[in-house]
């Protein structure tokens, strides 16, 4: 019995911590803020994570965990300007950055370099 019972709470502990892991690692967006910047140069036409070729004038951005597809409302808080983008690559890795924007949708929301913005996904 004792070891039934040990096997019971194995298990339970192997569920409980895929459970917390799989929560841990969901996508976030909504009320997401931080540092924002683009990229291009160097990077049109190259492959994005998702396999598709980059493409500075798309309205496209790149964010570590969100899915590929994913709509992604920008808003630069200095200014109001908002872009809805689709997630098509990985990154930012700069530390403090939460989303790098291609260099179209950067210029529709006034970033000429870093800008503090908020995204919510729509």
């Amino acid at each position: 019995m004792i070891l039934g019972a040990r096997i019971a709470l194995l298990g339970l502990a192997i569920v409980s911590s895929f459970t917390i892991s799989g929560a841990e690692a969901a996508p976030k967006a909504a009320g997401q803020s931080g540092a924002a910047s683009w990229y291009g140069p160097g990077f049109h036409g190259r492959l994005t994570a998702n396999g598709e070729r980059f493409n500075t004038l798309a309205m496209t951005a790149a964010h570590r965990t969100l899915p590929f597809g994913a709509r992604v409302r920008v808003t630069n808080k200095n200014n109001g300007r908002s872009v809805v983008v689709r997630i098509n690559d990985r990154g930012p890795f700069v530390g403090g950055r939460v989303i790098d924007l291609s260099k179209a949708s950067a210029r529709a929301i006034g970033v000429s370099g870093i800008a503090k913005v908020s995204l919510t996904r729509v």
